[in-house]
């Protein structure tokens, strides 16, 4: 073989190696050969800080809080003791965009997309959002406790979302609802006065009413809207993960024994959280 031939052979296997080292290194899943970053153990991330009512006193391994609850029911499915659960704590952007993971599940309120599994794998869904009506302990619509009690209130939702749709439906209240290019929008025109009450999914609900508002309150869910399916948060994991399936099936079968609906009530629904409006 001339020598410019080998050379340039050379150069092509080489070129391969480094091709291969690259496709190695950026791969999303860090887990070992039976799909687990540690073996023998089962790693759960969650967000720092992880809020109530997901994680109570932002401590997951208490098993405390809605997400806390559900991760340890799922590890229990999978046949994971309490004690064989590591906690570690992960960006929100981050667990979900490509590039390998320190983790093998990851609960942070991840809604479902078809952009986001480009990049992770996702267990099929363990909760679906409703939308609520929040308020404040000052605003008229504070004691509401049924759809008829707001149809004379002023209400405020984000243009182009489900919580409008919802609060024309559900509520029709005498006046129009009032549309805001943002929550935030919204938000600030409750705490002037400018509407009585806004609507938002129940998440965002809770962290508006718990971090943005002085004596926020929700006033109650409204009931779901036909067709409606809500948003559906799912468990994240690596992309190719070995567990996704397993993982789905343990989804599947909290759902089916009504784990799911039971802790959705103790950690979501109950102690006048969201109460259901009717």
């Amino acid at each position: 073989m001339p020598a410019r031939t080998r050379i340039a052979a050379l150069a092509l296997t080489a070129a391969a190696a480094l091709a291969l080292t690259a496709c190695s290194a950026g791969s999303n899943s860090s887990s070992g050969a039976d799909g687990y970053v540690t073996k023998g153990k089962l790693t759960i991330a969650t967000s720092q800080p992880a809020y109530a009512p997901w994680v109570d006193d932002n401590k997951p391994a208490s098993g405390k809080g809605f997400e806390a609850a559900v991760a340890y029911a799922v590890a229990d499915k999978l046949g994971f003791s309490k004690s064989d659960v590591t906690w570690v704590r992960d960006d929100f952007d981050k667990s979900i965009a490509p590039g390998p993971k320190d983790f093998d599940l990851n609960l942070q309120q991840f809604s479902i997309t078809a952009e986001r599994k480009k990049a992770v794998d996702f267990s099929t869904p363990y909760y679906t959002t409703s939308q609520v009506v929040i308020t404040t302990a000052k605003s008229k619509a504070a004691g509401a406790t049924s759809l008829a009690d707001l149809k004379g209130d002023l209400i405020g939702a984000m243009t182009g979302t489900t919580s409008y749709t919802d609060a024309v439906a559900d509520i029709a209240p005498s006046q129009q609802v009032q549309v805001f290019n943002s929550n935030d929008d919204a938000v600030a025109a409750l705490k002037a006065g400018q509407v009585d009450a806004i609507v938002v999914d129940l998440p965002t609900g809770f962290y508006i009413t718990g971090a943005e508002l002085d004596n926020g309150k929700i006033v109650g869910q409204l009931p779901a809207v036909k067709g409606d399916t809500g948003d559906q948060f799912g468990i994240v994991l690596p992309k190719g993960s070995k567990l996704t399936t397993k993982v789905s099936d343990a989804v599947d079968a909290l759902q089916k024994d009504g784990t799911l609906a039971q802790l959705e009530q103790k950690w979501l629904n109950s102690q006048g959280n969201a109460p259901l409006l009717t």
